[in-house]
């Protein structure tokens, strides 16, 4: 699902958006619909297909504000609507990489 845009076939089998992070501070960001970029997920322009997708990360990519590696990455939406990060690594992206451990009682 992830594609850099040098990729010939970009594939989406569910929502996705395009992510990045800054140059000069790491920041995980994404784009949004207004052709800007931020750092909250729910901002996010969502992408349902490859062209979609394509012109998003075209544009992305041609936008030159410091953002590196941009690619789609997926989503899901919740029942009420809110976007989270659609697999583990976007996961740690988004959220860092501490992850919590169950304490025995």
């Amino acid at each position: 699902m992830t594609s850099p845009l040098e990729q010939k076939k970009i594939r989406i089998t569910g929502p996705s958006v395009v992510t990045a992070n800054r140059t000069w501070d790491g920041a995980v960001i994404y784009r949004t619909a207004q052709q800007g970029w931020s750092i909250d997920l729910s901002d996010a322009a969502i992408v349902r297909n490859s062209d979609d997708a394509r012109a998003l990360l075209a544009e992305s990519v041609a936008d030159d504000v410091g953002a590196i590696g941009a690619y789609i990455a997926p989503v899901e939406i919740t029942d009420g609507g809110k976007i989270e990060p659609g697999n583990l690594r976007e996961q740690i992206r988004s959220e860092g990489t501490t992850i919590g451990i169950p304490v025995p009682a």
